[in-house]
């Protein structure tokens, strides 16, 4: 073979290899873009189960953290009085992230004094991921009174009751004591008998004889701070007595009477009850009659039906009130 015929075969052959390598550096490149744009696989979240904040005897939030890991999850807690749980919150989107961020869950109509146990569950494609178990203890119910005092109101110098509840935890078997201030409310709050123990669920109840003036009432333990209650007003009416007598006048009749205390120169309306409302028919002022007590006597138009006697007292010791239906035929 000649050299023009060497030549022109070594050409030939080293002619594809050339190719060969000018059509695979387009492919190569294109590889490792496709691998730089390829996510990196995606793992199971990451999750942690924190500390409860805001416990009380009803409530509490528990927390936790989580990081999706990049792909998309979903969480929620799982709680209960038992590390069976038996409570779990709805279910929420975490989304895709890769960044850990911080979930929580107020939790209410709990127990009080009671253990609750409770974790955080994650889960995306790549499984599940659940938190430790974590538990917390709700409070004690504050302890709080409330009383009523009844009757109300009652006529001068009888008696009622104040009675009332001490609710909160371990409330049975406690101390508690009944204070009073009487008008003019300017002596302040003076234990008034015998403290008492409440009852297994916290009631208690205490006797008042003899009430002849307007009075506050309240009931405190006798615990260091003392647990008080609201103030309840026992309104003390002054005590009514009232006749009816004829007169030698036609459609004319004597309305008088006495009333307990002595309220002198307080007034006094006669009225005509007409379905069921009061329609003035006479007045007078009460006048002395002796240390405990004033009179009242007014002739007054009557006809047939039922009068009632008003005492409008203002002097803020009792308060006012009727006396007894009567009835002229």
């Amino acid at each position: 073979m000649s050299a023009y015929h060497r030549l022109r075969r070594q050409r030939a052959e080293r002619a594809p290899s050339a190719a060969r390598r000018i059509l695979a550096a387009p492919a190569i490149a294109l590889l490792a873009a496709l691998a730089l744009a390829a996510p990196a696989a995606a793992g199971i979240p990451s999750v942690y189960t924190g500390a409860a904040t805001n416990v009380s005897y009803a409530s509490a939030t528990v927390t936790g953290a989580l990081n999706p890991n990049g792909s998309n999850t979903s969480y929620y807690f799982q709680y209960g009085q038992t590390n069976r749980y038996g409570g779990q919150s709805a279910i929420a989107n975490a989304g895709a992230g890769i960044h850990t961020f911080d979930v929580s869950l107020a939790l209410s109509g709990l127990q009080p004094l009671t253990v609750y146990h409770y974790r955080l569950v994650t889960v995306n494609g790549a499984g599940p991921a659940i938190g430790f178990d974590r538990t917390f203890i709700t409070t004690k119910v504050p302890l709080s009174l409330a009383i009523l005092a009844a009757p109300d109101p009652i006529a001068y110098g009888s008696s009622i009751v104040v009675q009332g509840t001490l609710s909160g935890t371990e409330n049975g078997g406690r101390e508690v004591v009944l204070q009073a201030n009487a008008f003019p409310f300017t002596s302040g709050f003076q234990n008034l008998g015998n403290p008492e123990l409440t009852t297994a669920t916290g009631g208690f109840s205490f006797p008042v004889l003899g009430l002849t003036t307007v009075t506050q009432f309240r009931v405190a333990t006798t615990t260091k701070p003392a647990i008080v209650s609201p103030v309840a007003v026992a309104a003390v009416a002054v005590r009514v007595a009232s006749h009816v007598a004829r007169t030698h006048r036609p459609h004319r009749a004597r309305i008088f009477g006495t009333v307990s205390p002595a309220e002198d120169g307080m007034q006094i309306a006669i009225l005509r009850i007409t379905h069921g409302r009061g329609v003035l028919v006479g007045g007078t002022v009460l006048r002395h009659l002796d240390a405990t007590s004033s009179s009242f006597s007014r002739v007054v138009p009557v006809r047939a039906g039922i009068y009632r006697v008003l005492v409008r007292v203002t002097n803020g010791a009792q308060v006012s009130s009727y006396g007894q239906p009567l009835a002229i035929r």
